[in-house]
């Protein structure tokens, strides 16, 4: 953020023009018992140049993915962002563009948003994509409860296969009336197609694939699973790594009605946690309950080509009780990040980048192998793939001492991600690091 100066004088014309007579005015309204009542014990100011080492001592104490490899994934990945997306994010016309409802001065964020939607549809293979929701956890649970509102059914089947904080903002979702959700055990790592078909009856609206879900592996039964929920005209919802779509076949293609995930890979750097956004994809058929915007492509008066919000399925715009979602914003900037990064890629690079994922997994792969590991699950995998290890906590607590992020921690095993940017020798010293821990 630029440096914005407030000298005392400016202080006291902002007071002025709000009617008050000191800064302590601004707060009369906190209770007194609430208020610290005394000085914040900070050290003595610094100078410009001493602030700049401390915090870089300080910032040095943290472990970065710029410093050291990075193994772990879960739902937010370590792949490399092309310079140009920063530096075409940092345009002024960009990130001070004004609210897409008013389209005569924000043809630029919403020609951004209408060729992130066309990617998406893309990638995925689906009809029409919104202009982006929160995150992946929030797309999901949209999606489950579109389908409620669809097929007027209450029951959502969520295997344990699926990200489980994207299940918990669906069981948040879920707390009223609205929705029932019915967890779905599942062996092997992967669903079985029987156990869910067995589950199904004509009160389910859903049924929730994560592919390649949690664990890495890849569902083989999709298209067993997807005849089954479409025999009892329930939906199936797909939550997918847009990665993975470079070599995958699209969800279209396994008869999705609604496609759902997480965008981070595209563009979006870690941030510790976001922000981040959700992509959501449907069919045409259920257009029209899409939660959140949607760019549309018309013409001027002059004839000229020109855009706009299409559907706002907001309480601003419709009846409130006929809204379809509380979604009523996108995130922009990141939607843009992945806009420009699929952009600069292209159809062959994000080809290229899941190829060398999955290529870097196979090799890690046959390196755990050879160093006497286990695979958790015996499963076809995308660009992670769960190691059975005695004391998962440990052992990421040696990997550190080692300078390696390692793995998510699950019962019994470590999760690892593989992305473009690791490479072979980053994958032996993961391996060699954690065979010498285990031998101890």
């Amino acid at each position: 953020m630029n440096y914005v100066p407030n000298p005392p004088w400016v202080v006291q014309q902002m007071l002025e023009s709000m009617g008050l007579a000191s800064v302590e005015d601004l707060f009369r309204d906190i209770p007194e018992e609430l208020k610290l009542k005394r000085e914040l014990n900070l050290a003595a100011p610094l100078a410009e140049l001493e602030l700049r080492r401390e915090l870089s001592a300080l910032a040095a104490k943290n472990l970065n993915v710029d410093t050291y490899p990075c193994f772990l994934g879960a739902g937010a990945y370590d792949h490399y962002i092309p310079a140009v997306v920063e530096q075409m994010l940092l345009r002024s016309e960009f990130y001070t563009a004004y609210t897409p409802y008013q389209p005569e001065i924000s043809q630029g964020i919403l020609q951004a948003i209408f060729e992130y939607q066309t990617m998406i549809c893309n990638l995925t293979g689906m009809d029409v994509a919104n202009a982006s929701v929160y995150d992946g956890g929030s797309a999901l649970a949209e999606a489950c409860s579109l389908a409620c509102d669809v097929t007027r059914r209450k029951k959502i089947l969520v295997p344990e296969t699926v990200n489980p904080r994207y299940s918990e903002v669906v069981r948040t979702y879920a707390l009223g009336e609205k929705m029932e959700v019915i967890p779905v055990s599942c062996q092997e790592g992967v669903v079985d197609a029987g156990a869910i078909a067995a589950l199904i009856d004509d009160q389910t609206a859903a049924v929730v694939i994560q592919h390649p879900n949690f664990y890495g592996n890849l569902e083989v039964e999709l298209e067993k699973i997807g005849q089954a929920i479409h025999a009892h005209k329930s939906l199936l919802v797909m939550a997918v790594d847009p990665i993975s779509l470079g070599i995958l076949k699209p969800p279209a293609a396994w008869g999705a009605d609604i496609v759902v995930g997480e965008g981070q890979s595209l563009g979006n750097s870690l941030s510790f946690g976001g922000p981040y956004l959700g992509f959501f994809a449907t069919t045409q058929k259920l257009m029209r309950k899409i939660p959140g915007r949607l760019v549309g492509e018309t013409v001027d008066l002059d004839g000229k080509r020109a855009f706009v919000l299409t559907l706002q399925a907001r309480e601003q715009h419709i009846r409130r009780e006929r809204a379809s979602s509380n979604i009523c914003s996108n995130e922009a900037l990141c939607a843009l990040a992945a806009t420009i990064y699929l952009t600069v890629v292209g159809k062959q690079g994000i080809k290229a980048v899941a190829k060398r994922c999955h290529q870097l997994a196979c090799y890690a792969k046959q390196q755990f192998v050879k160093a006497g590991f286990k695979l958790k699950y015996n499963q076809p995998f995308f660009k992670e793939f769960a190691v059975a290890v005695n004391d998962p906590q440990a052992a990421n607590a040696a990997l550190l001492q080692a300078g390696i992020i390692g793995g998510y921690e699950l019962n019994d095993a470590l999760l690892f991600a593989f992305t473009e940017k690791r490479t072979c020798a980053e994958i032996d010293r993961l391996v060699a690091a954690l065979g010498g821990m285990e031998r101890e």
